[in-house]
């Protein structure tokens, strides 16, 4: 078994997504690879997290309930302190409109659902600042 790269190790990434089942996957996938993973269930929980520990990464599900994706991305990229982190859209949609959207809200990338081990760590290693 090969051993992942080490510049992605240490990285504070953040998962936001209402589902235990990807928030549960995401975490061990990112953990096993020496990312400290802080989670949320919708946009307001993460905010308040955000605010506490600057995330390096931010991967956001779409559909949330009270605050959706786009809203959350949108307020994380709108806020002067926050908008350089990067925001990696998660959703189950793969259309042309919710890619789209996602690039107006200020997302750096999009990924469908169910999505891979080396799709989450290579997006970690495109995007975040310490990684490269």
């Amino acid at each position: 078994m090969q051993k992942e790269p080490d510049n992605i190790s240490g990285l504070k990434v953040m998962v936001i997504d209402d589902s235990k089942t990807i928030r549960r996957t995401a975490e061990s996938l990112l953990k096993k690879a020496g990312c400290d993973v802080l989670t949320a269930i919708d946009g307001f929980e993460a905010l308040a997290i955000i605010a506490d520990s600057r995330p390096d990464v931010i991967f956001v599900d779409i559909m949330m309930p009270r605050l959706d994706g786009y809203q959350t991305c949108a307020l994380i990229k709108n806020n002067t302190e926050f908008k350089q982190i990067p925001v990696i859209m998660l959703s189950s949609k793969d259309g042309l409109f919710d890619r789209a959207r996602g690039r107006i809200v200020g997302s750096e990338q999009y990924l469908t659902k169910p999505f891979t081990k080396n799709e989450l760590l290579d997006a970690i290693k495109k995007y975040a600042p310490k990684a490269a």
